[in-house]
């Protein structure tokens, strides 16, 4: 009966990791929607959870197998092995959202594919229960997203208005 309890405590403990990983996810990917980017609210929310996901199974799967003993075979689990999983699907994702505009050289996409990866690796620190790393990552990627845009738009502005000045 304790073991059928203690199963389902760290099925809802990991649920709750998985729920504040949407969450801070989505606080990006709200900012990629309301900028019209290619990957937007549920993208973020779904990459960052199922970062969280996969590391919390990670450390379920380690609890589970510690505690039995197989003679027949050597148990290696590699936490590591399931951050590289993340990252490699994240770069598919990415990729996917990169392209060239038309046939000039402008490529976009790329701070979309970024910020997948970025939440991606901030699902990983929320499923490590690395919340305060977590929610700090949060910030500062919506601070780049936000001010930087902005920081470039304005410059954008000043160097337009300086080349009509100088015509």
């Amino acid at each position: 009966m304790i073991e059928w309890l203690a199963n389902w405590s760290g099925q809802f403990n990991a649920l709750g990791i998985v729920i504040v990983a949407m969450i801070l996810g989505g606080a990006i990917g709200f900012e990629r929607e309301t900028a019209n980017r290619p990957a937007g609210l549920r993208t973020h929310m779904l990459v960052a959870a199922a970062a969280a996901l996969l590391v919390a199974l990670g450390h379920m799967l380690i609890t589970h197998f510690s505690g039995h003993d197989y003679p027949d075979m050597t148990l290696r689990i590699d936490p590591m092995r399931l951050v590289e999983a993340v990252v490699t699907a994240v770069g598919f994702l990415g990729a996917g959202t990169i392209f060239r505009h038309g046939g000039k050289d402008i490529v976009v996409g790329l701070t979309t594919a970024a910020s997948l990866l970025m939440v991606a690796v901030i699902g990983i620190a929320v499923g490590l229960e690395q919340y305060v790393l977590a929610i700090g990552a949060t910030v500062l990627t919506l601070l780049v997203l936000r001010l930087v845009r902005r920081l470039e738009q304005a410059t954008k502005r000043r160097i337009s208005r300086g080349d009509a000045d100088a015509g």
